[in-house]
């Protein structure tokens, strides 16, 4: 017997169908919840759309207040017809990112409004118990920081997410290609910014999500941002849910991106929340030095391993991306260099949460400006 496509007679096809008809169950309630507000009090779409959550982090999220409201997503999430995303995307003609398993296509919804169609493609390694993982963890989570869910398509044998719209491309598009950095170079100030976004992102994945959810893929492409100093973390495709004590011991297959993966996951498959941070520390340096990931066969840890466990401000000074000609902070950048280096830790265990991460970024963003750097 045959439901949804799916052969009965396969035990897996059980869990398969299940968890379509519980997405399918969770978006009706998700409409009818977002219908029934709507109705309330005679509020403005704008005035929804400003519902951001706060970041809830005891005494450092009292610095963000002002956390990007006006690009939060909004609340309601509904399935989508395939006709209705190919019209949106002009059958799929305005590619605007690559991911792992997926090609993302900008999508015109009306009304002056964009969304990013991510199509999930089974030729790139994207199955449907993927796609049906990530549609249920952008489900569950929410936050400014993160790129939102706006609905989904699961229809002949399309696998398609409708996410929120960041306009300006990624932090590595910004970075290191010719045409982002034609757009200005990202100041010192913007960079911590940037730096402290993404940490409050992954605080939140680690330490407020229920299940904990490991990213998995940190790195400067999937990194948004909405303009200089604001920025969200994106694609959920290769997460995974730190649910349980078994599941830390038991080895996975590495996922994520060259230059950036753990070197305990790397050499054992056992990933954990720790594991982001590692990544982010990769990230940090990435943000200092304006190298890439990959330095020829080093990775950005190993070629800056020398001077950022110096003692020495002019050789930390001297790690600094030269397009930043010295404006920067030097109390700030011993903070970064600091964090980098504990995020960096061979002992997974004693690398910093990333609660503890967030809060000394800003912290250090609290400091005076002092005298720039001689150039």
């Amino acid at each position: 017997m045959w439901f949804l496509g799916f052969s009965t007679a396969n035990s897996r096809s059980y869990w398969i169908i299940g968890a379509i008809i519980l997405v399918i169950i969770l978006t009706i309630i998700l409409r009818k919840l977002a219908v029934y507000l709507a109705s309330q009090d005679g509020k403005s779409s704008d005035d929804e759309d400003d519902q951001c959550l706060d970041i809830d982090q005891t005494n450092k999220n009292e610095a963000r207040n002002d956390c990007m409201i006006s690009s939060c997503p909004s609340s309601a999430i509904r399935t989508y017809a395939l006709g209705e995303l190919k019209v949106a995307t002009n059958e799929f003609r305005i590619r605007i990112g690559v991911g792992a398993t997926s090609y993302v296509y900008l999508a015109e919804l009306g009304d002056g409004k964009f969304g990013a169609v991510k199509r999930v493609m089974e030729e790139r390694g994207g199955s449907q118990k993927m796609f049906l993982d990530e549609v249920s963890v952008l489900l569950r989570i929410r936050h400014p920081n993160l790129v939102g869910l706006m609905g989904f398509c699961l229809e002949k044998g399309e696998q398609l997410l409708l996410l929120e719209y960041v306009p300006n491309k990624s932090l590595f598009d910004r970075m290191h290609t010719f045409q982002g950095q034609s757009s200005g170079i990202l100041s010192w100030s913007n960079r911590l910014s940037i730096a402290l976004d993404i940490a409050y992102a992954l605080d939140y994945l680690h330490s407020v999500a229920d299940p904990a959810v490991i990213h998995r893929d940190i790195k400067s492409s999937n990194i948004l941002l909405i303009d200089d100093n604001h920025a969200k973390l994106a694609d959920f495709g290769l997460c995974k849910l730190g649910n349980d004590a078994q599941s830390a011991h038991t080895p996975t297959a590495v996922k994520g991106s060259l230059g950036y993966v753990d070197t305990i996951y790397l050499n054992t498959g056992i990933v954990s929340p720790k594991s982001d941070v590692y990544s982010y520390g990769v990230l940090l340096l990435e943000l200092i030095t304006g190298l890439r990931s990959v330095q020829g066969s080093f990775t950005l840890p190993e070629w800056t391993e020398d001077c950022r466990k110096s003692d020495n401000m002019e050789v930390l000074a001297g790690m600094l991306d030269p397009k930043l000609n010295g404006d920067v902070n030097l109390e700030q950048l011993r903070v970064l260099v600091d964090i980098a280096n504990l995020a960096l830790l061979a002992n997974s265990e004693a690398r910093p949460d990333m609660t503890q991460i967030a809060y000394r970024i800003y912290s250090c963003m609290e400091i005076q400006p002092q005298p720039e750097l001689p150039v």
